[in-house]
């Protein structure tokens, strides 16, 4: 039988099964054929092309075997003459449309013309419309039996056709092409290699250039069975080979060469085969995927080649993780001295992917293989690297070091308050996670997470984690503190500190970008609000007024930073801490922002009144009245907002508290709170502000082009009456502070407009010597 004549009986098979899928067997299915096949009346409608459709006749619809063709077609032969009135070869593509219940519909792409077909009844459209899904089906899955029969020979004379076959046949039915690309595997490949060393000892590139397009269209037919046979050792070199001919680069390409002085030249040896076969593997599909065929294979292909690669990777490290002798070995080669520096590198490098590779494995596995590389000395070796000058390698001991600050703080706290002392200046590993924050903008965040986990709370209950503390607070934060400091001074000016030591430093001028600037503001934040009393050596001095230099910079998120850590100081009720916020004048440059600010419903307005509601809603009296009495002049513009002017009420009723019963106070602030109306809620439900994006990150060159709106009775809040007298002394001794008259009377805690209050009074005095440098 030829092969015409065995397409023929497939799709006659193919037919038989329809019409018995489609009704009962034998005589039955003829019967029920005959009837619904050869008997369904419809007419024939083409779309001209001024929109009308055309009536093209009046006949009846068969689905059959077109004898030559090899492809089965809906006919329709006229009713009255038997002339052909459609003769359509069904296809896969998703062409077809029934509408209502007796019309389908479609646009022959062969033709290009749209068709109709219109049913005199609705149970032969139905059938019709089945059996052309039911082909489809059988043509997408390839069933019908005259797609691809067999692939050309492996043959330099037939390379061409191969070619073209593969990529024509890969991108109709790529799973018919790997299916005979597999069956006859064992010889395919062998005869592809012993091909391509042919034509590349002959430099015949044209037909080098044909195996390079073969072997990437293999690749793209997206099979495990291909892959597991071309990523083998015995064929991986000669794959990478073929993929050096490209014929869209000019030269030819060195990829083997790169292949095997990283991958199969071995920085240590490793006994087990199937892990060392693994590890090659991995590496070079990798960059198969990432380097030589970059852009050039779908999705699908690319999350494949992921797939074998994540699959390697915890089976090699699984395997290392229980090999002590493995493990040993490794250390004990990186800090040798009879290590060359190339070898070190390597090793130094290789340690750097088994701790990545750990992390896919269980929990408890990571766990026990990072102990014993500690064990065996890993954290020496990270010190070690951290002074090199290659970037690779130092990049390698930071990836390193927060693998192991991830894993194990503990244990990392303890190398530390144990080595620490012993490491010259530089050299340390908080003083490298801390010249990393403050140097390496790139990674800034993640030195910043390591110092929060080192310097957060132990689950042990050494003493490891309190000398950790202390060589940080000691060495390390005002270089931190400094470097805010620097960025707010004129360039080219130091600036003098004293460090907690006594110490003084030099911090030239540093040009640190604003993402540095806000990742150390959060840190001393996060130091401020779980080690307050040690910082606060550092607010004994002048270090809280350089932190709030950031209110200056014209980066809002650094003000609003700047902001948040003045709350976190407040936050912590610390009478030493709130005393140096007033004596400091340190809410000064807050107020100062809040009334530049303006009338923009932003982040900095919200932060700053939060920030103000939480000091009237804590009852903090000292700050209740220094905010009163310093900056109305500025927030009597605002009073407009609910927290304005309940902060306000705070202070009145505050001030008389003492003379009025606790029950009418309390019904005073219920009443002003309630008949308040907060603009800013009405702001909100209007939609927010469409510039405060722009306005966040924009320059501020603190004037602003939109005029506030002034409250219709600008008011100035009457200082408080001193309590005693030295209190009295106290708030006359602060000129500079910008605070009203204490000797103003409160006249009613009702009263809408209390009398205006006389500016602060300018001068020097004692009161300077309070507010610090």
């Amino acid at each position: 039988m030829s092969a015409e004549e065995e397409e023929a009986a497939a799709a006659a098979a193919a037919l038989a099964m329809m019409k018995e899928d489609a009704g009962g067997s034998g005589a039955e299915a003829d019967q029920d054929v005959q009837v619904h096949g050869n008997m369904q009346r419809v007419k024939v409608y083409c779309l001209t092309n001024d929109g009308q459709w055309d009536d093209q006749g009046t006949g009846h619809i068969t689905i059959d075997y077109i004898e030559g063709s090899k492809e089965i077609a809906l006919a329709v032969v006229d009713e009255v003459d038997n002339d052909t009135l459609l003769l359509h070869h069904i296809t896969s593509d998703n062409i077809y449309k029934k509408q209502d219940k007796t019309i389908i519909s479609w646009k022959d792409p062969e033709k290009e013309l749209d068709l109709l077909l219109s049913f005199q009844e609705a149970e032969g459209c139905g059938y019709i419309w089945q059996n052309i899904n039911y082909l489809q089906q059988k043509l997408q899955s390839g069933d019908l039996g005259y797609g691809l029969k067999d692939l050309p020979s492996l043959e330099l004379s037939s390379l061409p056709l191969l070619l073209k076959t593969v990529l024509e046949w890969g991108t109709k039915d790529g799973t018919r092409v790997a299916e005979l690309i597999s069956q006859n595997q064992d010889e395919f490949f062998p005869k592809l290699v012993d091909l391509f060393r042919t034509c590349e000892g002959s430099r015949n590139m044209d037909d080098l250039h044909m195996i390079f397009r073969l072997v990437k269209g293999i690749i793209s037919l997206n099979n495990p069975d291909i892959f597991h046979k071309i990523f083998s050792d015995d064929f991986i070199l000669d794959i990478i080979g073929a993929l050096e001919y490209d014929p869209e680069v000019p030269n030819v390409q060195s990829h083997r060469e790169f292949v095997q002085n990283q991958a199969l030249n071995e920085a240590i040896h490793i006994g087990n085969v199937s892990v060392a076969s693994k590890i090659r593997q991995t590496y070079i599909i990798g960059y198969i995927k990432d380097v030589i065929l970059l852009n050039a294979l779908d999705g699908p292909t690319v999350s494949s080649l992921n797939s074998i690669i994540e699959w390697n990777k915890p089976f090699v490290v699984s395997v290392l993780k229980d090999d002590a002798s493995f493990i040993q070995d490794l250390i004990a080669r990186i800090t040798s001295s009879n290590t060359s520096a190339e070898s070190k590198s390597k090793l130094v490098l290789f340690l750097r992917e088994l701790c990545i590779l750990s992390k896919s494995l269980e929990p408890k596995g990571q766990s026990q293989l990072s102990r014993d590389l500690i064990d065996e000395g890993a954290f020496n070796i990270i010190s070690d690297v951290l002074q090199s000058q290659d970037k690779e390698l130092f990049s390698a001991g930071a990836n390193i070091l927060v693998y192991f600050v991830d894993l194990h703080p503990d244990l990392v706290r303890t190398f530390i308050a144990n080595h620490e002392e012993n490491y010259l200046e530089g050299n340390s590993l908080l003083e490298f996670l801390v010249q990393g924050m403050i140097i390496d903008s790139a990674e800034e965040m993640l030195y910043q997470s390591c110092l929060k986990i080192l310097l957060g709370s132990s689950d042990t209950t050494t003493n490891h984690q309190d000398v950790v503390l202390q060589v940080f607070f000691d060495k390390h934060i005002q270089k931190l503190i400094d470097v805010i400091a620097s960025s707010y001074a004129p360039k080219g000016i130091a600036r003098s500190t004293s460090g907690s030591a006594g110490v003084r430093t030099m911090v030239e001028q540093h040009s640190a970008k604003p993402e540095t600037l806000l990742k150390i503001c959060e840190l001393l934040s996060f130091c401020a609000l779980h080690h307050t009393n040690r910082m606060k050596i550092f607010f004994a001095t002048n270090a809280m007024e350089k932190i709030l230099t950031l209110t200056h910079r014209r980066e809002k998120v650094l003000v609003v930073a700047a902001v948040q850590f003045v709350r976190t100081i407040i936050g912590r009720k610390d009478d030493f801490l709130v005393d140096r916020v007033i004596k400091l004048n340190l809410l000064k440059p807050v107020i100062k922002a809040f009334d530049e600010n303006g009338d923009r419903d932003n982040m900095l307005q919200s932060v700053i009144l939060e920030l103000l509601e939480y000091i009237r809603k804590e009852n903090l009296e000292p700050l209740i009245e220094y905010v009163a009495e310093s900056f109305w002049d500025q927030l009597v513009k605002f009073e407009r907002l609910q927290s304005i002017q309940s902060f306000k009420l705070k202070y009145l009723l505050m001030s008389i508290k003492s003379d009025v019963p606790e029950k009418i106070v309390e019904s005073a602030e219920t009443k002003q709170s309630t008949g308040v109306v907060d603009t800013r809620k009405k702001a909100d439900e209007r939609g927010a502000d469409k510039e405060q994006e722009g306005y966040f990150n924009k320059d501020s060159d603190r004037v602003d082009s939109s005029t506030p709106t002034m409250h219709s009775q600008e008011q100035s809040i009457p200082a408080r009456k001193p309590v005693n007298a030295d209190e009295a002394q106290v708030v006359g001794n602060n000129p500079d502070g910008g605070r009203h008259s204490p000797h103003k009377k409160l006249k009613s805690v009702a009263s809408a407009s209390p009398s205006r209050s006389a500016k602060s009074s300018e001068g020097s005095g004692e009161g300077d010597g309070s507010r610090g440098s």
